[in-house]
């Protein structure tokens, strides 16, 4: 699997349905991962995020929403909770997967891979809260990390340059 190495296609994620994913799936588009939470002072980018997958979908951009609990217990539900909460108070469209640990030893190789690529402030490779997000290329290539506080509407810009 050396392709994991230079870009994200050589891995795969659980959806919240339970089939498995090969991020070869997105190959070509532009992306935006999100660690998510539902009970979260950020919880209300969903919506934000569903306007900016909304606009730029069609022009070969994806969102793939990631839920996580490691942060303050904020995404206690399962699968089925997961979805219903986020299709119910944001109207999600964009691909939600099923939760994962994004730090740690069991953090989901997709999370080390991007950690390992866009490290942040400092060098400090870990995911400091919910809705960090990570800004990938057509190629797979990790482009830019945010911060969590970071509005999924301020990047429309590098997301722009990126179609």
């Amino acid at each position: 699997m050396s392709a994991a190495s230079e870009d994200i296609y050589g891995f795969s994620a659980e959806t919240l349905d339970g089939a498995t994913v090969s991020l070869d799936t997105y190959r070509d588009k532009v992306l935006l991962i999100v660690n998510t939470a539902s009970e979260c002072g950020f919880t209300p980018q969903y919506k934000g995020l569903q306007d900016v997958y909304q606009q730029y979908a069609p022009r070969g951009f994806e969102v793939l929403g990631f839920p996580c609990n490691q942060f303050g217990k904020q995404e206690p539900g399962d699968a089925q909770q997961i979805g219903a909460f986020c299709e119910k108070n944001f109207g999600v469209t964009f691909p939600m997967f099923a939760k994962i640990e994004v730090n740690g030893a069991n953090a989901h190789p997709l999370y080390k891979y991007l950690k390992d690529k866009e490290p942040g402030l400092l060098g400090i490779e870990a995911i400091k809260w919910n809705f960090t997000k990570f800004l990938v290329d057509r190629s797979g290539r990790v482009i830019k990390r945010y911060a969590p506080q970071t509005k999924p509407e301020s990047i429309t810009g590098d997301i722009e340059k990126l179609l």
